[in-house]
C-alpha cells in the first residue's frame, strides 16, 4: 500500500506518544494492573487492549460504568497517575521506535512542525519525552485531558493542529491504537498506522495506510512517484 501522491507532502505531522514513539505501553498496562489489583476490580486482557489510546479517565469511567461500582472516576484516575509518575520517574531511559530517529531527522530537515498529541496526562508524557531524548524535534506536546474530550474523540488532534497553524486536511497523524486511528480520522486527517508490538490486540482498519517500520515511511513521504 502506497500513500497517495497528494497526501505525501503534509504540512505537518502530529505523533501519538505510547506505542509509536516509545514502547511504553507495556508500562501503562503494568501500571494499569497494579491499581485493578489494588481495588479488587478483575479486568481480562481483551478488556483492557480496549483502553488503549484513551484517557486513563475514559478507561475507568467505563470500567465503573460496566460494573455499577461505587467507586469514583476523578480518584481513580488521580491515585492510577500517582502511581504511574514514580513508576515512570524511575526508568532509567526509554529508548525510542527503531527507525524514528531516521524519520524525525527527515522531517526536521525538510523543516515539517511536528507535535505530540497523547492521551497520557501531562506529567507522564512529560517524562516520557523527556527519558526518550525527543524532545527537541516537537513544537508542542499535548495531554488530551488538558485540551477537551479524550481519544476516540478529535480534539487533541485538532488543538494540535491549531497550535501548528496548519488546517487539519493537510496534517497527518502516526497512531497504533483503534481509538486513536479513529480520532484522527473524526479529526479530518491522513492517519497511518504503526504495527508496533504494541499494537498487536488493535483493529487497525480504519487507518489509510499501515506501516510497521519507520524507515518505509521516511521513504514514502515526499517522494514524487
Amino acid at each position: 500500500m502506497q500513500i497517495p501522491v497528494e497526501k505525501r507532502f503534509p504540512k505537518a505531522i502530529i505523533f501519538d506518544m505510547d506505542g509509536v514513539l516509545v514502547d511504553s505501553e507495556p508500562y501503562h498496562i503494568e501500571v494499569e494492573k497494579r491499581m485493578f489489583q489494588k481495588v479488587g476490580v478483575d479486568v481480562s486482557d481483551e478488556e483492557h487492549a480496549s483502553y488503549m489510546g484513551t484517557a486513563t479517565d475514559v478507561m475507568w469511567r467505563q470500567i465503573i460504568e460496566k460494573r455499577q461500582l461505587s467507586h469514583n472516576v476523578e480518584e481513580m484516575t488521580r491515585l492510577t497517575n500517582l502511581e504511574g509518575i514514580p513508576f515512570f520517574s524511575a526508568l532509567e531511559k526509554l529508548e525510542p521506535m527503531p527507525g524514528l530517529r531516521t524519520l524525525l531527522d527527515f522531517l526536521e530537515n525538510k523543516k515539517v512542525p511536528m507535535a505530540v498529541a497523547s492521551s497520557s496526562n501531562p506529567e507522564t508524557v512529560k517524562i516520557i519525552i523527556d527519558k526518550s531524548g525527543l524532545r527537541k524535534y516537537f513544537k508542542h506536546t499535548i495531554s488530551s485531558g488538558s485540551v477537551g474530550k479524550s481519544k476516540p474523540a478529535p480534539d487533541v488532534f485538532l488543538h494540535a493542529a491549531k497550535l501548528l497553524g496548519v488546517e487539519p486536511e493537510n496534517c497527518l497523524v502516526i497512531e497504533d491504537s483503534k481509538n486513536g486511528i479513529k480520532a484522527a480520522k473524526n479529526a479530518g486527517m491522513f492517519c497511518v498506522a504503526y504495527g508496533g508490538a504494541s499494537s498487536e490486540s488493535q483493529d487497525q482498519g480504519e487507518a489509510d495506510i499501515v506501516v510497521e517500520d519507520f524507515e518505509k515511511l521516511t521513504r514514502l513521504l515526499f517522494a514524487e512517484d
